[in-house]
């Protein structure tokens, strides 16, 4: 369970993982960490805490800039492809 600390913020315990992703998927997902000066993995947990209460985790300039992302890494998929991405051979 997670504790709160007043100088370290909510203590947790993370876990490396080897997770695949389509890579310009993961590409504009990096530039949205380095766009807001965190990691990655900070990123990830704070999009999946939103989806989890139902929350959009990004606001409007942030969505305007992933759209910009999109754009620069050719990241012509959407939410309506979810579930249906399948790896070349």
């Amino acid at each position: 369970m997670a504790q709160a600390s007043e100088t370290t913020g909510i203590l947790v315990e993370r876990t490396q993982t080897g997770v695949k992703i389509e890579k310009r998927i993961l590409k504009v997902l990096k530039g949205v960490a380095e766009y807001h000066d965190i990691s990655l993995g900070d990123l990830l947990e704070g999009i999946v805490l939103h989806a989890f209460d139902g929350k959009t985790p990004f606001g409007e300039e942030s969505l305007a800039r992933i759209r910009q992302l999109k754009e620069v890494y050719g990241l012509d998929l959407d939410a309506s492809h979810s579930h249906q991405l399948r790896e070349k051979r």
